[in-house]
């Protein structure tokens, strides 16, 4: 038997490359970074921080829920952010999906992210 399960998840963006879009162990479920990608055009959702950063966290959703979890079940992401100034913008619309026992995060400035998106985030829950 193996030690993992790929998780394949219809709703959500297709891979920009050779990666899963969750792996399934035991009792986790490890959630690669998901950007501001609408899954119907392939494209960014917007220029927008605000719509990607909604965007970002409805793709990890639809994951999530190709796995059988949920945004309750997560216990940690990281933020990753191509500018900090947009710290407060993003952290108001993730609090919108964790409104209560939000998970531990991490948020970290990079310098690029792929298609130029502003935000990506990546998780870890509970199966």
């Amino acid at each position: 038997m193996p030690i993992h399960n790929v998780i394949v998840a219809p709703k959500a963006p297709k891979a920009l490359g050779p990666y899963s879009a969750a792996i399934e162990t035991e009792c986790f479920l490890f959630c690669s970074g998901q950007t501001g990608i609408n899954p119907a055009t392939g494209e960014l959702a917007s220029p927008d921080l605000e719509a990607q950063t909604r965007q970002v966290l409805t793709n990890l959703k639809h994951v999530l829920e190709a796995a059988g979890s949920g945004l309750e079940k997560v216990v940690k992401t990281t933020v990753f952010l191509r500018d900090m100034a947009d710290f407060p913008k993003m952290n108001a619309i993730y609090a919108e999906f964790f409104p209560s026992n939000p998970p531990a995060r991490s948020t970290i400035a990079v310098a690029g992210l792929p298609k130029n998106a502003i935000v990506e985030i990546e998780a870890v829950a509970l199966k």
